[in-house]
């Protein structure tokens, strides 16, 4: 079941699975949440979402480029 949940948090860019972590909440309270606030304010979270979806992907390439280059 655990392999399960990551597979799908690597598929829809791991953003409630990150803020969980980082934050010590659980990632179905944050899920909960996000739905609910994108319920009460006409979605205006998805906004945030794809912000922190597009900096992780960001981050996460600039940590793979940094080891590709100290590897060689």
């Amino acid at each position: 079941m655990y392999w399960i949940k990551y597979a799908v948090e690597k598929s829809l860019f791991g953003v409630c699975s990150y803020l969980g972590e980082l934050m010590g909440i659980s990632t179905k309270s944050i899920r909960l949440s996000f739905v609910y606030l994108s319920f009460f304010t006409l979605g205006s979270p998805v906004i945030f979402y794809f912000i922190m979806a597009f900096w992780m992907n960001i981050k996460r390439y600039s940590q793979e480029r940094r080891t590709r280059i100290w590897d060689l």
